[in-house]
C-alpha cells in the first residue's frame, strides 16, 4: 500500500511561521507535521510514502520520502496536487493525506481495509473539536449527510443548521485504481481551467453527482487539522493531554522543522 501526502502549499493563514518554510515543516509538540503524517501513515501499514511538494520544495529533500514536484502549486488548488501524483495514485492501491492534518495509525488501518474503492476517514464527533477551533462552528461547517447503508450521499453544501452535519471529512482518502479511473473519467470532462480551480471537496461532489459510491470510515482517536496558529494551540493541547501521541516510525529517521 502507498501513500501520498499533498504538501504542495505554503499555509499562507499561519503567518510568519511559513515565511521560511513549507506548511507540513511546521512544529507540532516539537516534531514537523510532516513527521506526525509519516509516523502515521507507516504504522498504520503505508509501505512506500511520496510528498507533493512546492512552496519550498527544497526544504523536503533529503528526508527519506519520494518528492513529487507541483510546479503550479501557487496557480492552482489540491486536485491539481494530487493529479501530481497520478502514476502512484492509478496503479496500486494509495492513501492520500492532507499535509496539514494530524491523525492516528488506527484511523488509516481501518481505512485502508475499508471496502469499495473510494473511501474517506471522517469524525462523527466533529463538533467537539470545531467548538474549539471556532466561536461559531458554523462558519466552517459543511454538510455531510450518509446513506442508510453508511455511504456519504452529500458533502460541502453550507449548512443551515449544525443538525445537517453528521460528520466532518478530515482530508484523508483511500483510492484504488479501478477508482482513479472513475476519477479521471470525471476530470477528463471538465475544462483544465476548471480542474486547476478544483478543491477535493469538490471532487467528492462531482463524483458522487456522477453516480460514484463512497465509502466513509469514521475516525478512531482524536485528530487535528492546522490551519491556523489558534488550530496549533488546540492540537499542542491535545497532546498534552495526551489525546493526540506521536506514533513510533519503523525506520529511524532524524527530522527537523527546518
Amino acid at each position: 500500500m502507498r501513500g501520498v501526502i499533498l504538501a504542495a502549499g505554503r499555509g499562507s493563514r499561519l503567518g510568519g511561521l511559513t515565511g521560511e518554510r513549507p506548511k507540513c515543516l511546521v512544529p507540532l509538540a516539537g516534531r514537523p507535521l510532516l513527521a506526525w503524517q509519516r509516523a502515521a501513515l507507516t504504522a498504520g501499514g503505508i509501505a512506500e510514502l511520496a510528498v507533493v511538494a512546492g512552496y519550498r520544495s527544497e526544504m523536503l529533500n533529503d528526508r527519506g520520502l519520494t518528492v513529487i514536484p507541483a510546479p503550479r502549486w501557487a496557480q492552482t488548488n489540491m486536485v491539481r496536487s494530487l493529479l501530481a501524483a497520478e502514476h502512484w495514485v492509478a496503479t496500486t492501491p494509495c492513501v492520500v493525506s492532507y499535509a496539514d492534518i494530524v491523525y492516528t495509525a488506527e484511523t488509516v488501518r481501518r481505512l485502508i481495509s475499508a471496502p469499495g474503492g473510494l473511501a474517506i476517514a471522517y469524525d462523527p464527533a466533529w463538533a467537539q473539536l470545531w467548538h474549539r477551533r471556532f466561536a461559531d462552528p458554523r462558519v466552517d461547517a459543511e454538510t455531510f449527510r450518509l446513506a442508510p447503508d453508511g455511504a456519504l450521499e452529500q458533502i460541502g453544501a453550507r449548512p443551515a443548521t449544525v443538525a445537517e452535519v453528521q460528520g466532518q471529512y478530515m482530508g484523508l482518502l483511500r483510492f484504488t485504481p479501478s477508482a482513479w479511473t472513475g476519477v479521471r473519467a470525471v476530470l477528463d470532462t471538465m475544462p483544465p481551467a476548471e480542474v486547476d480551480a478544483l478543491d477535493m471537496t469538490s471532487l467528492l461532489q462531482r463524483l458522487l453527482k456522477a453516480g460514484h459510491r463512497i465509502e466513509t470510515v469514521p475516525c478512531q482517536g482524536a485528530w487535528g487539522e492546522v490551519d491556523s496558529t489558534t488550530d496549533l494551540a488546540v492540537c499542542e493541547d491535545l497532546v498534552a493531554q495526551g489525546r493526540l501521541v506521536f506514533h513510533q516510525e519503523r525506520e529511524t529517521h532524524t527530522w527537523s522543522s527546518g
